[in-house]
Formats: C-alpha cells, sequence, structure tokens
C-alpha cells in the first residue's frame, strides 16, 4: 500500500522560508519518482514539482522556479521541499506526491493528506 506522510507546514511571513517533509512507504524512489502538487483555495491542484527516479531531473513549475527546491534521499524514501521567498499566493495545501516524467508532462497518482502553508503579507 501506497501512503505518504507530509510534515512542516504553518504560517510564515512573506519572504519567508519553509522546509516540508515528505516520508513514503509501499514504493521506493529507486522506482518512481516523488514530487509536490499544492492547492490553493477556489483553484485546481497542480503540480509544482518532481524529481525523477530515473534519472534525478527535476521540474519545477514557473510559480515556484528559482525559489522552491525539491530533494530526497532514496536511503530514507524522504523526500522535501525547501520553500524559500514565499509570496501570498503561495499559500496552498501541499501534497506529497508519487509522480512520474516524461518529455513534456508529468504523472501524479498517489498524494498524502497534505498541510497547510499560509503566508501573510
Amino acid at each position: 500500500e501506497v501512503q505518504l506522510v507530509e510534515s512542516g507546514g504553518g504560517l510564515v511571513q512573506a519572504g519567508g522560508s519553509l522546509r516540508l517533509s515528505c516520508a513514503a512507504s509501499g514504493f521506493t524512489f529507486d522506482e518512481r519518482g516523488i514530487g509536490w502538487l499544492r492547492q490553493a483555495p477556489g483553484k485546481e491542484r497542480e503540480g509544482i514539482s518532481c524529481i525523477s527516479s530515473s534519472d534525478g531531473k527535476t521540474y519545477y513549475a514557473d510559480s515556484v522556479k528559482g525559489r522552491f527546491t525539491i530533494s530526497s534521499d532514496n536511503a530514507k524514501n524522504t523526500a522535501w521541499l525547501q520553500m524559500n521567498n514565499l509570496k501570498p499566493e503561495d499559500t496552498a495545501v501541499y501534497y506529497c506526491a508519487r509522480c512520474d516524467m516524461k518529455p513534456g508532462s508529468r504523472y501524479y497518482d498517489y498524494w498524502g493528506q497534505g498541510t497547510q502553508v499560509t503566508v501573510s503579507s
């Protein structure tokens, strides 16, 4: 059974930083990639990052590129999302998700319960 558990969300002022953590089980990062989704109030869930299991390549949505960094430890099956220079528009529930990258696209299937990130102005 695939399980993903996020932690590290909270309330931060604009310009601040947070680091989200994800503990995964039921698959290994050697087999499948790991990434992050987010869903802001009234908006659709969007994929913002993914790290490939095959070659370690990373993907970032334009909205977070240059501010967020995804990393993972395959031995621990743990991933992180370092979020710097946070903006009020980053306010959302963040989900850790299993992902795969194909040329020009990403696929997310399983995700966790989510962790709330709130950025105040």
